[in-house]
Parts: structure tokens; sequence; C-alpha cells
């Protein structure tokens, strides 16, 4: 069954570990963590976070890496020596991972247009960081984000078609709407191949709205995501400027939970 959350990231500048209290607190009981910096991924930190979850029995499915704006640079660039040091460096992310017991490793990727001649390269470097991943028992999954690559269904298509069973992808409703593409038409094209959703609403008040406020028909997003894809996490994830404070952002959670719970119910019927 589809399971609702929220990212820590929804409260940033807040420090990560006081926004997993407050989401703990409010009763949120699934999370994904947004790594903001380095120190962050020290092991005394990481099993800080560890103790909230347990002593709150909060579950964590996701981390999100503070690197996203370098993977260009990091990743996809033609200094091979780069590449290895970045994929020992990741390995502190995985490690992370399993001391909080989250699976999926969200990937931005490279910002440069999908042309032919670059995509060997990216399904390569996305290949080597996804075995890496596997490693640890951790699945790396490609975001659909509009200023990078992976901005175009085609390109994600392509993906899906070349490396099969490896590719896995975070469906992120605001970027599609950003990227001009249609969220329920990246979803049925990558099927169970969507391992997350990070979700929001929109309309005609914005593209990052909590859940309910705009015109998105998320109940039959979600219908058709528990279809195809059951088993995965649907994250909240708002900009600060989307809600007032913690029990505005706590309370959306509710909505999106019910919405969730509400799916068993109609399929009964």
């Amino acid at each position: 069954m589809l399971k609702a959350g929220v990212s820590t990231a929804c409260l940033y500048p807040m420090p990560t570990e006081e926004a997993l209290y407050d989401l703990a607190l409010g009763g949120v009981q699934h999370v994904e963590i947004f790594i903001n910096t380095h120190s962050e991924l020290r092991r005394s930190f990481i099993m800080s976070l560890a103790e909230i979850m347990r002593r709150f029995d909060v579950t964590c499915r996701s981390l999100h890496p503070f690197t996203c704006e370098m993977e260009p640079m990091l990743l996809f660039s033609a200094y091979e020596r780069r590449m290895q040091d970045v994929l020992d460096y990741y390995r502190h992310y995985f490690a992370a991972m399993q001391a909080l017991g989250a699976e999926i490793f969200v990937l931005h990727g490279n910002k440069v247009p999908a042309h032919a001649d670059n995509i060997s390269l990216y399904l390569e470097r996305f290949s080597r960081l996804a075995a890496l991943g596997k490693e640890f028992g951790v699945t790396v999954a490609q975001e659909n984000v509009a200023r990078c690559t992976s901005r175009s269904l085609e390109f994600l298509k392509t993906m899906k078609q070349q490396l099969g069973r490896d590719a896995h992808f975070v469906l992120d409703l605001k970027q599609a709407v950003r990227s001009q593409e249609n969220p329920m038409a990246i979803l049925k094209a990558l099927g169970e191949s969507v391992v997350h959703v990070h979700i929001s609403d929109h309309g005609a008040f914005g593209d990052c709205l909590p859940v309910g406020s705009g015109s998105f028909p998320v109940k039959r997003f979600l219908q058709t995501l528990s279809e195809l894809s059951p088993h995965c996490s649907v994250i909240l994830e708002l900009y600060r400027s989307g809600f007032k404070n913690t029990a505005d952002l706590v309370q959306n959670y509710q909505v999106l939970n019910r919405m969730i719970q509400s799916l068993d119910g109609d399929r009964s019927n």
C-alpha cells in the first residue's frame, strides 16, 4: 500500500534534526530526510536522527543529497578521476541510509540537453552509481527536474528502455508541471519503475500548492499509482512559502494520508 510522508526539506532552513523532530512531534510517521551539508553525514549526527525516529516510531524511506546541484560536475564530467572520487564520497550517503533504514536515493543528474551523444555517458554514470547503491541495499532513483536533463519524459523513457530493471524514478509533480509535462502521463509511461513520489497540488494559484488546494486530480493520481506501483512512498514536498507553519504542514500530511487510506475503501466497494 502507498505510504504518506513529509520531506524535512519543507522546513528549510530549519536545521535537519529540528525539522525531523518537529514533524515527528506533530505526528508525521514517515519522512524523507534532506541532508544539507557534509557534517550531517557524520555517524554521530546520523545516529541522533535515528534516535529521534526510534523515539517517535518514525520511518524514513528516502534521502536527498545536498550535492544535487553539483551532480553535473561530480558525476557527468569528462574527468574520470573525479567520478571515481565522488563514488567514494557517496558511500557516506549510502552508509547513512543504512543507519536510517532509507531505501531510495534521490538523484537530480545532469543539466545538459539530452542529445544522442551524451545519453550513453549519462546511462553509464547512472549505472555505476546505481551499482554502488546496490552494495548498500540502496536504490538510486532518477528524479524528473525542470532544470535538468531529466525534465523530458522522452529522456526518462529512454532510460527505462535501455536500463530495464535498473531504471528507477522519483516522480515530482511540481517539477513535471514546470517542465510542461503531464504528471499522469509520466506515471503511466514509467509505470512500476516509479518507486517514489514527491507530491504537491497545482492550479491557478501556483505550481506547488498543498494537496487539495489546486485543481490536479490528486485522488485519481493516487489510485493510478496504487495500481501501477503500490509500494511507493508519497512524500509531501512543499516550498516554505506554501504553508504558514509546521502545524499547517502536518495537517496537509493528514489530508494526504486520509486520501491514501480511502483508496482501500474505494476498491472494496
